[in-house]
């Protein structure tokens, strides 16, 4: 007994450091440093030709969506790099990787720090709070629903790993587009929040590439990666 209880103690403390280190990462930029609300066009509105068009598609997914598709929304739920791990093989997982999993930990929280204010901003209403007939499969969100930050986050995600390792370049950008596309099969998006999405982390992850400091992590992590990988 006394062998299981010290193995459960040594895992809850690997669960709290992992979270506690998660929670430290501090993003590479904020909204200061890219406004959105000066790249992107505000959202439609709500009783616009396109925002019923795209509700509709919402509740054309809903009525199609096999549990398969509902099942891959659910677990693209979470924020992490790791849901690249169909595409990066076996040995891609935190416990092997933990610089590289912290420079991405803190790409994650910049995705936040630019896309948040932005979604105040805006707060265009979620198909489920515009529609009660919308009936999300995921986690419900109250945030803004313009753009995703799912789909930005899973775009930056796919655009710096994809650099990372160029040979895995289609598979990887083929993964983030599911990603993202997971929030309307999810409910909890509209088309054009994704598409935005997309626009948001293409823009994100091209700053981050040419500044000096996400530069010196991102060779540290790379280098970690290729090499765990046998690259």
């Amino acid at each position: 007994m006394k062998k299981y209880a010290s193995l459960a103690a040594g895992l809850l403390l690997l669960v709290i450091g992992s979270a506690a280190r998660a929670e430290d990462a501090k993003p590479f930029v904020t909204n200061k440093d890219i406004d959105l609300t000066m790249i992107l066009p505000p959202p439609p509105a709500n009783d616009s030709a396109q925002t019923k068009a795209e509700l509709g598609e919402v509740l054309t997914l809903q009525v199609t969506r096999t549990p398969e598709m509902v099942a891959s929304a659910v677990a693209d739920s979470e924020e992490n790099v790791w849901r690249f791990a169909n595409v990066m093989g076996p040995n891609f997982n935190k416990e092997k990787l933990p610089k590289f999993s912290a420079f991405f930990d803190r790409v994650v929280e910049t995705e936040g720090a630019v896309v948040d204010p932005a979604k105040d901003v805006w707060k265009r209403p979620r198909p489920h709070q515009l529609s009660d007939l919308v009936k999300p499969v995921v986690k419900l969100s109250s945030s803004g629903s313009w753009p995703s930050g799912h789909a930005t986050v899973g775009t930056m995600m796919g655009i710096i790993l994809a650099d990372m390792v160029p040979e895995k370049r289609a598979e990887i950008m083929a993964r983030a587009a599911e990603y993202a596309h997971n929030r309307e099969v999810g409910g909890i998006h509209y088309a054009s929040d994704v598409e935005m999405g997309r626009i948001s982390g293409s823009v994100i992850a091209a700053v981050l590439l040419n500044r000096d400091d996400f530069k010196a992590e991102y060779e540290v992590a790379r280098a970690e990666l290729r090499s765990d990988l046998g690259m």
